[in-house]
């Protein structure tokens, strides 16, 4: 079975090739009137333009070959069998590999469950070289990564002193922010001699300086939206905002590939939760046409509030929302849509503005803009932007305000200097060439991996670059590989992905050259060819290419 084709829709990861095709051909990362097309003004705000949205969208997520999907099931049956005869041989004390179980303390509850303790005694610890890996050097494009070596079968791992050099394949620098000298890292490390490292307050009592309120004004004039605020950290700005928002009574609608932090901060809420299949309109809109209709259960009153969540760029699929149709399903429904852009802003559109400016859409249509500072800005924290009595609302009563110490001076610094690069206020146009390098080396990158045989998917502008493994033992067998040979990436596999579905998340950077990326593609399908990686039944040939025209060299 060849899979199946659609284009310019948005049903979902199905099973089968799904292309939303088209051709964004001169490689601008995104709409926004930037290529002088007069498309369709949308609600008439700042002129921004949507020509239509299908003719720039590219996704593919080709179906998993019947054989394979067989043979990885199998991997998976074998290792269980193995698993249970060792523990076996343990118990009766003829297995002398000695393991990592978790002790059975009185009174104390177990950390993991049975099946979990199982798996990562027989299989995780197997692999365990392969993930966690320190590394000795700033997370540019290059990295030092420590050596670790295992005696008893990875049940524990000693540094050796060695440094493997690689090139970094597996951060995400999108913008290669992640330096140790240029005008970022130098106005932060001034000011930590004017302001010290931490401030050991929060924000409501005298943690709240100059510094922060000069990063939440520049970070709501970056989104374009009447007011934001800053987070110390990424994951609570998720977590501990989103209760502030629901409450019992209040429905929310969450894609089933979002992030941990969103699905923790859902379930705070004590709101009821719908899943609907990842990026796909009509389940979507089915759900949210059943919730108007029925209301509540047993009551059937009215739900209080209907929130849509949804993320930017999906880190594990390397899909792009379709926000074009959650926005006309919230104004049909009378919904709400809180937007995730850790990994989409800076790294999408032509001013890096994230995914409403890839769309063209006007910032105002999305009621909570939520993003990271951990990704394009090289720093640290989150934020949440929107309107300013919503934004009011959550420093009175946002819990990763009121209970966490506030921002690092120094780690402000360092975003403010990187957002005020990116907007092109330090006089050059330096945050623009990074912005589009990123776009240029994402389509380079795919379109070769494509070429080469690899199943890769996701979407033609996303920096993050998904190729499927598969079979659990190819799985270390690709990331040992390429460290060996000099280039660093991050595999994942079940738990974390779906049983069948194994692989390599490769994320670009701006700080990628053309020769690094070279390298890179010689190495993998090099490797592809060992391992047997190529799995890809479609044509080689990709429907969208990078233009060399819209790099900026000087």
């Amino acid at each position: 079975m060849e899979g199946t084709v659609s284009n310019g829709n948005c049903n979902g990861h199905t099973n089968g090739y799904k292309v939303h095709k088209n051709g964004h051909v001169n490689g601008i990362n995104g709409t926004n009137g930037i290529n002088g097309t007069n498309g369709k003004k949308l609600n008439g705000k700042n002129g921004n333009t949507l020509k239509n949205w299908r003719d720039d969208f590219h996704e593919s997520f080709e179906e998993t070959p019947l054989l394979v999907a067989i043979l990885t099931y199998l991997s998976y049956v074998i290792i269980v069998v193995i698993g249970y005869i060792r523990d076996n041989l343990r118990y009766l004390g003829l297995e002398k590999d000695k393991c990592l179980n978790e002790p059975k303390i009185e009174g104390f509850v177990p950390l993991y469950q049975s099946w979990e303790n199982f798996y990562k005694r027989n299989m995780y610890n197997r692999v365990g070289d392969c993930c966690n890996r320190p590394i000795g050097s700033i997370a540019g494009a290059y990295m030092d990564v420590l050596e670790r070596d295992s005696e008893d079968f990875n049940r524990t791992l000693e540094l050796t002193g060695k440094k493997i050099p690689a090139m970094n394949f597996g951060s995400y620098n999108y913008l290669g922010f992640s330096e140790n000298d240029g005008p970022c890292a130098a106005t932060a490390v001034e000011r930590t001699t004017t302001t010290g490292i931490g401030v050991c307050s929060s924000r409501q009592e005298l943690g709240y300086l100059e510094i922060h309120r000069e990063l939440d004004l520049l970070t709501a004039e970056f989104l374009g939206v009447e007011d934001a605020i800053t987070f110390p950290m990424g994951f609570a700005t998720n977590s501990m905002n989103i209760p502030c928002f629901m409450e019992p009574g209040c429905l929310l609608l969450s894609d089933e590939l979002n992030h941990a932090s969103l699905v923790l901060g859902s379930r705070l809420t004590g709101s009821a939760i719908k899943v609907f299949k990842h990026n796909n309109m009509e389940d979507l809109e089915k759900k949210l046409k059943n919730a108007v209709v029925e209301g509540q259960p047993k009551t059937h009153r009215p739900w209080k509030k209907i929130l849509i969540v949804v993320e930017g760029i999906y880190s594990m699929e390397g899909s792009i929302v379709c926000l074009p149709e959650i926005i006309r399903l919230k104004k049909k429904y009378k919904a709400y849509v809180y937007l995730d852009e850790a990994h989409s802003i800076g790294a999408l559109g032509p001013r890096g503005r994230g995914v409403t400016d890839y769309f063209g859409i006007h910032p105002s249509e999305i009621d909570i803009m939520m993003g990271t500072f951990s990704k394009s800005f090289g720093a640290s924290g989150g934020y949440i932007g929107g309107s300013k009595a919503m934004v009011n609302y959550l420093r009175a009563n946002s819990y990763s305000i009121v209970y966490s110490c506030s921002m690092s001076p120094p780690v402000a610094q360092q975003i403010i200097s990187s957002m005020r690069t990116i907007m092109g206020k330090n006089g050059n146009n330096d945050g623009l060439r990074r912005i589009r390098q990123l776009a240029w080396n994402t389509r380079y990158f795919r379109r070769r991996l494509r070429e080469y045989g690899f199943i890769v998917y996701g979407n033609k502008d996303s920096p993050v670059v998904p190729i499927l493994i598969f079979y659990p033992a190819k799985v270390a067998a690709l990331e040992r590989n390429c460290l060996s040979s000099g280039l660093g990436i991050v595999v994942a596999g079940f738990p974390a992905t779906t049983i069948i579905e194994s692989r390599s998340r490769l994320c670009l950077s701006a700080a990628h050259t053309k020769e690094m990326l070279d390298r890179a593609l010689d190495i993998l399908n090099q490797l592809g060819n060992e391992l047997k990686l190529k799995y890809s039944r479609l044509s080689r040939v990709a429907e969208f290419r990078e233009d060399d025209s819209i790099l900026i060299t000087s």
